[in-house]
């Protein structure tokens, strides 16, 4: 039986989860998906390919990538970087699926990445967005976060402090 109104079926559930070994053609999936969507352009925090998401899926370090999804299907993609690098403030990144953008799924994989991003002692999380992301910057500022009057690289940087 299938829910009427997402046509997912009844009794599907929410996961988020840090990437795992079991992961690898879950998140090929949810790659090939992002790599397809003209909306993802500047989401490039690396490549999106099919061995991109075997390496992500065998990744033993510090950073954290996590996957959310419904059931069995991929919907989001988020991560935490910069550990491995030594700072302190990790950088974060997020990716929803078209058909679940605007449902709270990208707050819901926000919301997890902080705490995650605080349980590990993190003072602050930074982020970038395209000044024209309208949906993304909505969010971003109704979860705290303050922006430079300075971009990098074309895109503000976004801060918040824990």
């Amino acid at each position: 039986m299938s829910n009427p109104t997402t046509g997912k079926p009844a009794g599907a559930h929410l996961r988020i989860v840090p990437v795992g070994a079991g992961d690898a053609a879950l998140l090929a999936d949810l790659f090939a998906r992002i790599q397809a969507d003209p909306a993802a352009a500047r989401f490039h925090p690396h490549p999106f390919t099919a061995d991109e998401a075997a390496k992500r899926a065998a990744y033993q370090g510090l950073d954290l990538y996590a996957v959310m999804a419904i059931g069995d299907e991929p919907v989001g993609y988020g991560m935490l970087r910069g550990w491995d690098d030594g700072y302190a403030v990790p950088s974060l990144g997020i990716y929803i699926v078209e058909e679940h953008r605007g449902s709270g799924a990208g707050r819901a994989l926000m919301d997890y990445l902080h705490l995650a991003a605080k349980l590990r002692g993190a003072p602050a999380i930074r982020l970038k967005v395209y000044q024209d992301n309208e949906r993304a910057r909505r969010l971003y500022e109704a979860l705290g976060y303050g922006f430079a009057s300075e971009s990098e690289h074309g895109q503000l940087v976004g801060r918040l402090a824990f």
